[in-house]
C-alpha cells in the first residue's frame, strides 16, 4: 500500500517561500518559454500512458474511456493556454499615444498590459481527477499567467494526483525552471488547506467542490488582512426548461436525452440537471411518464469514493421528506456498496416555490420534475432561483418567441445557456464560460473553464510617460512580441 507525507503548515509556509522567490524570474520568461513549459507538462502526462489511466480507474471507478478522454482534455488544455501565451490577446495590451502639443494641457503617453497575479493555491476536484485536478485548468491557465502554482491534492484520487505531480515536475527540472515554480502537497483535514489560504504570500486560490467547503475557504480569503481572490466553483441544479411546442414534437426524445444527461458520470457533474421544469398538460405528463420509465431501468452506479455516496443518499432522503414531494422513479435495482439509484422526485411549482431547499444540490443522479399550472408559474419558478452555472430551454423558434421573459430572466441568473441540449459535456474553447453568479461561483465574471480562465490570475498595470525600452515587450512600440493591442482606440496585431 503506497503512503504519503501528511503536509504540515511548514511545509506550505516552504513552498511558498519558494514561489515567490522565483515568481519574478518565472513571469519574466519570454512567452515562447512558458509555452514550452505547457507543452512539456502534456508531453509527460501522455507519457505516463496506462499506469495513468489504471491508476484513476482504480482510484475513481470512473470507466477507461471516461478517463482517456478526461487525458485528452487535460492535455490539449494545456496546448491551448500554451498558443494563447504566444498570441498575446490575454495581456489585452492597450497603447494610447502622448501629444505634447495637445491644448490646454499635453496628453501623457499611456499604456497598459496584464501582470501575473503571483502565487497560486489550486484544490484539486473530486469528480474530474485529471481536468480540474493537479494539472486541470486553473493549474495550467496559472502557469500560463506566469504565477507559480500550489495544488492541494485531492485525498479521493492521491496516486493519480502523485502521477500527475511527477510529469509536471519533471517538465519544470527539464526546462531548467526554479522548483519553486510547481508544488503539491497531500493532506486530510482543514490545517493544511486553511494554511495555504492564509499565508501572506498566496495571492489567489482556486477550488471546484461542495458549497460548504468552498465558503469556509472564501471567508478565510477575505478575512485576511490583505484579502485575495478566491474563484470557488460550488453549486448549482442547472435547471431546465421543457416548452410546449418541443413538448408536442417530442417528449419522449426529450426524456431519452434527459435520462443520459441526468445519468452521465453517475450523476457527478457540476452540470447535472438537477430540476427540470414545465407547464401541466397532455404532453409534460407524458415526458414525466417516459422519463419514469427511464429512471426505473437505469442501474445503480459505483461513486468516486463513500463520502459523495452518503452525502448523496442524505440529499435523497432530505428531499423525500419535504412537503408536497413525491418520488415518481427510482432505479428498480437495488444499489449496492458506495452505488447510486436515479431517482426522479415530482413537485408543484407551488410547493417548489414555498421551500427554499430546492435551491440545494444533490450531487449525483437525482432531479426534480416541477410542474407549473402555467407560465406564469414557470417564470415565478425561474426567478426563485440562486445563482446558476447553467440553464437549458428545450423548445422551436417559436416557443422563444413566445417566451422572450424567461431568456431574459435566465441571463441575470445563469453564466450559460444551452437551446435543445444540455449543461454536460462542456466544450474546452475561448468562447466558453463556466461560472454564474453566487452560489454557483464567487465571481461571475471569470470563466474555470476555456481560455478566458487566465483572466483569474492577472491584473492591469497602468504605465504612463516611460522611456520605451524600459517597458514591458508586449507595450513597446515595436512590438517585439508581436502581440494583439489596441492602439489609439484601434486594434492591431503588431
Amino acid at each position: 500500500m503506497t503512503t504519503y507525507h501528511q503536509a504540515t503548515v511548514a511545509d506550505a509556509d516552504t513552498a511558498l517561500r519558494a514561489a515567490d522567490a522565483c515568481f519574478d524570474e518565472f513571469r519574466s520568461l519570454p512567452p515562447a518559454r512558458r509555452a514550452e513549459l505547457l507543452e512539456e507538462i502534456a508531453l509527460g502526462i501522455e507519457a505516463l500512458g496506462e499506469e495513468l489511466i489504471e491508476t484513476a480507474h482504480r482510484e475513481t471507478a470512473l470507466p477507461m474511456a471516461r478517463l482517456q478522454g478526461e487525458r485528452a482534455r487535460t492535455c490539449n488544455q494545456a496546448r491551448m493556454f500554451a498558443k494563447l501565451i504566444l498570441d498575446g490577446t490575454w495581456l489585452d495590451a492597450r497603447i494610447d499615444h502622448g501629444d505634447p502639443e495637445r491644448q490646454p494641457l499635453p496628453k501623457p503617453d499611456v499604456r497598459l498590459m496584464m501582470q501575473p497575479l503571483g502565487p497560486v493555491v489550486v484544490f484539486g476536484a473530486s469528480n474530474f481527477p485529471l481536468a480540474i485536478s493537479v494539472a486541470g485548468t486553473d493549474t495550467v491557465s496559472a502557469l500560463a499567467a506566469g504565477c507559480p502554482v500550489i495544488v492541494k491534492a485531492h485525498s479521493a484520487h492521491p496516486q493519480t494526483c502523485a502521477l500527475v505531480a511527477g510529469a509536471i515536475k519533471a517538465a519544470v527540472a527539464k526546462l531548467g525552471l526554479p522548483a519553486g515554480v510547481f508544488a503539491m502537497f497531500h493532506g486530510s483535514g482543514r490545517d493544511i488547506g486553511m494554511a495555504l489560504v492564509k499565508h501572506p504570500l498566496t495571492c489567489a486560490v482556486t477550488f471546484t467542490g461542495s458549497l460548504l467547503g468552498g465558503r469556509a475557504i472564501y471567508d478565510a480569503a477575505c478575512a485576511r488582512p490583505q484579502p485575495i481572490p478566491f474563484y470557488g466553483e460550488m453549486s448549482s441544479i442547472n435547471p431546465v426548461f421543457l416548452l410546449p411546442d418541443a413538448l408536442a414534437e417530442r417528449a419522449e426524445k426529450i426524456a431519452a436525452t434527459f435520462l443520459t444527461s441526468l445519468t452521465m458520470g453517475v450523476g457527478q457533474f457540476c452540470t447535472n440537471p438537477g430540476v427540470i421544469i414545465g407547464v401541466d398538460g397532455p404532453d409534460w405528463r407524458n415526458f414525466l411518464t417516459e422519463s419514469s420509465n427511464l429512471v426505473k431501468l437505469w442501474q445503480p452506479a459505483t461513486m468516486l469514493h463513500g463520502g459523495i455516496c452518503d452525502a448523496y443518499c442524505a440529499g435523497v432522503e432530505r428531499f423525500s421528506q419535504l412537503p408536497g414531494v413525491t418520488v415518481l422513479a427510482t432505479s428498480a435495482a437495488a444499489p449496492g456498496d458506495a452505488q447510486a439509484a436515479a431517482i426522479l422526485f415530482g413537485v408543484s411549482a407551488v410547493d417548489f416555490l414555498a421551500r427554499h431547499e430546492f435551491d440545494e444540490e444533490v450531487f449525483g443522479p437525482a432531479s426534480v420534475a416541477v410542474t407549473c399550472r402555467d407560465t406564469a408559474d414557470l417564470l415565478a419558478v425561474v426567478e426563485s432561483l440562486d445563482g446558476q452555472l447553467s440553464a437549458s430551454i428545450h423548445g422551436t423558434a417559436g416557443d422563444l418567441l413566445k417566451h422572450a421573459r424567461l431568456v431574459r430572466i435566465l441571463e441575470r441568473k445563469a453564466g450559460r445557456i444551452i437551446f435543445n441540449g444540455y449543461a454536460t459535456g462542456i466544450e474546452v474553447c475561448h468562447a466558453m464560460h463556466h461560472g454564474g453568479p453566487y452560489p454557483a461561483t464567487t465571481h461571475a465574471y471569470f470563466t474555470s473553464i476555456g481560455s478566458a480562465a487566465i483572466r483569474r490570475f492577472v491584473r492591469p498595470v497602468c504605465y504612463q510617460d516611460f522611456p520605451d525600452d524600459a517597458l514591458p515587450a508586449a507595450i513597446q512600440e515595436g512590438n517585439p512580441t508581436r502581440a494583439w493591442r489596441l492602439v489609439d482606440g484601434k486594434m492591431a496585431d503588431c
